[in-house]
């Protein structure tokens, strides 16, 4: 049994350490390159204040600025602010006196990109062969909008499209233009075009009256642009045009060595727990350092989208890094309090894998209580918050749940594996006195 303890014990080192390395390190094996967290391309993805990007001042595009209403400037903000959250970005969105709008977007190195992002009206319009509006892609109309992926046709081939939910207005607005269409068939002007500002997205061809809540938006569509489109459309549709007055690069805005600086701190703050702990828990403190090696190497890894191209990737600011520091002293809080009760069981006289087994089922529910109700904090932040105040929850929740596994289930199994291996000892446990075995 001891042996078949060792083994697992030194398998599962094995496995956090090659994590620890596939995760930090930069390993190329022949023609394959797994690239690090910290990779400029596949890693972390770095805010505005810590790799650079754009800054744009919008002003609404109108012959008398004197018209524009508080109430406009405010929606206007607020769809830039949609649409930049919808594609992932941790901007920066300030108003500058009571007509212009700044906008700092990280990871955007041209200018232009971004205000061909933001500056979409996103007006999307039906409009019938005489060139009349049937029905526009307004909340009045349109409920919600989603990227799809699949036959539109029994004969046809899979394709990326656009799926509107109607409203019960939209729905019969779009009865009435395509029953005007079908009944144009014999003067070839059974079609409706479908129209993004100016542009014509699609031009479907109509045979029958569609009496649905539901209707498609097909075209020359791939992933990326259809959700796109899609975003375009849930986040609104500005009360106005928008023009660029300024329009500019930046460097990042606490230097070039603001993520290194970061990233030594952080080291030595971990080095430092981990001492604290090997010093006053022992063989416990030993497998809270190793958890915590697991818990950093996975938290990393998560913030990096997982390596999976187009998936998710955090947008990692200043805060963003307190999140994760401020998450790892909570994973090494959640490992004392299981340390402590299972001390308090040694000093009762509990043999120590009695005093293992006890000490979790104690500190358990405290543990979970503590994380439960920061994941709560994180999820009002997320949801009420913007820009870098959602990357800090984001870091921040993703922090509070791993370490929570790590706590309840790779400490404890590590443990008890140190257990198993015959060590009976409560002083290297952390108990105040050395007790016979």
């Amino acid at each position: 049994m001891k042996a078949k303890n060792v083994i697992s014990f030194v398998l599962v080192m094995a496995i956090i350490a090659a994590l620890a390395v596939v995760v930090f390190g930069d390993i190329s094996i022949g023609n394959i390159r797994i690239p690090g967290v910290l990779d400029e391309d596949l890693g972390v993805r770095k805010g505005l204040d810590l790799t650079g990007g754009s800054v744009v001042v919008f002003e609404p595009d109108v012959e008398d600025l004197s018209t524009v209403t508080e109430e406009q400037m405010d929606s206007a903000e607020s769809v830039i602010r949609a649409r930049l959250d919808s594609q992932g970005y941790e901007a920066t969105i300030t108003r500058q006196g009571d007509t212009s709008i700044r906008v700092e977007i990280p990871n955007i190195d041209d200018p232009a990109e971004a205000v061909e992002l933001i500056g979409q009206t996103a007006a999307l319009t039906f409009v019938d062969v005489d060139g009349n509006v049937v029905m526009e892609g307004s909340e009045e109309y349109v409920e919600s909008a989603a990227a799809r992926y699949g036959r539109l046709s029994e004969n046809g081939n899979s394709e990326h499209y656009v799926e509107l939910n109607l409203t019960d207005a939209g729905r019969e607005a779009f009865k009435t233009a395509t029953q005007d269409a079908v009944d144009r068939t014999s003067e070839g002007g059974n079609y409706i075009l479908i129209m993004l500002d100016d542009t014509v997205v699609s031009y479907p061809s109509v045979s029958e009256v569609i009496d649905s809540n539901s209707c498609v938006i097909s075209g020359s569509f791939d992933k990326e642009s259809a959700q796109e489109l899609a975003d375009l459309i849930n986040s609104g549709k500005l009360p106005f045009s928008l023009k660029d007055t300024e329009l500019r690069s930046v460097g990042p805005t606490l230097g070039a060595e603001a993520l290194d600086t970061s990233i030594f701190a952080a080291l030595i703050g971990v080095i430092l727990v981990m001492i604290f702990m090997l010093v006053i828990y022992r063989l416990p403190g030993i497998v809270a350092d190793v958890s915590l090696v697991a818990y950093i190497s996975v938290v990393c890894l998560a913030l990096a989208g997982f390596y999976i191209e187009g998936g998710y990737r955090v947008t990692l600011t200043l805060p963003g890094i307190a999140g994760i520091i401020l998450s790892i002293g909570m994973a090494v809080d959640a490992n004392i309090v299981i340390f402590e009760r299972v001390k308090d069981e040694l000093r009762s006289g509990k043999s120590v894998g009695a005093s293992v087994d006890s000490g979790f089922s104690r500190a358990i529910t405290a543990v979970l209580d503590s994380n439960v109700t920061t994941i709560i904090a994180c999820i009002v932040l997320y949801l009420f918050g913007t820009g870098t105040i959602k990357g800090f929850a984001v870091t921040l929740a993703i922090g509070v749940v791993v370490s929570l596994l790590t706590a309840v289930f790779l400490t404890r199994f590590l443990l008890k594996l140190i257990v198993g291996f015959g060590v009976k000892n409560p002083w290297l446990y952390g108990a105040a006195k050395r007790r016979d075995a």
